[in-house]
């Protein structure tokens, strides 16, 4: 069965709730998923699943420090992810607040990886982003955007 992780780093408990909502819309496809918050996380836990999901809060832009310090230990691993489904979302105190730059910033991590990211058409493209607390919208879509993720994944883990 194709497995699945959602990493996270969440001080306020905003990016939390994202992933709990990414992670169910994953599970909902039948893919395993595993949800870990960052101090928790091993790069194991990357190379182990066929799909990976990051998610941070938006800090000037860019992702948290401790989002950036799991993924600069993931180097010794460069190109044990390749192929693997990668994905990312943010959450940002204000609307222009670079919640999509931080979004980017994941992504670019995980395409020097050599991850397949799914770009959406009909949600975030990026990936999901909320301004503060998510609201239903906002989980809506991370749902929607987990779905998406674990169909990808059941695709290439045929």
């Amino acid at each position: 069965m194709p497995k699945a992780v959602v990493i996270y780093y969440s001080k306020t408990g905003h990016t939390k709730k994202m992933a709990q909502a990414v992670a169910k819309g994953i599970q909902a496809t039948g893919v395993s998923t595993d949800l870990k918050e960052v101090a928790k996380a091993r790069i194991e836990d990357m190379l182990g699943a066929d799909a990976v999901v990051l998610g941070s809060p938006c800090y000037y832009g860019l992702m948290a420090a401790e989002m950036k310090a799991f993924l600069d230990s993931s180097v010794r691993e460069h190109g044990r992810l390749a192929r693997k489904v990668g994905g990312a979302f943010s959450s940002a105190g204000m609307l222009g607040g670079g919640a999509e730059t931080t979004v980017m910033s994941l992504l670019k991590a995980l395409l020097i990886h050599g991850m397949v990211i799914q770009g959406q058409a009909k949600i975030a493209h990026y990936g999901p982003v909320a301004i503060g607390n998510p609201d239903a919208d906002a989980l809506d879509e991370c749902v929607k955007y987990g779905k998406g993720i674990g169909e990808l994944t059941l695709k290439l883990a045929r």
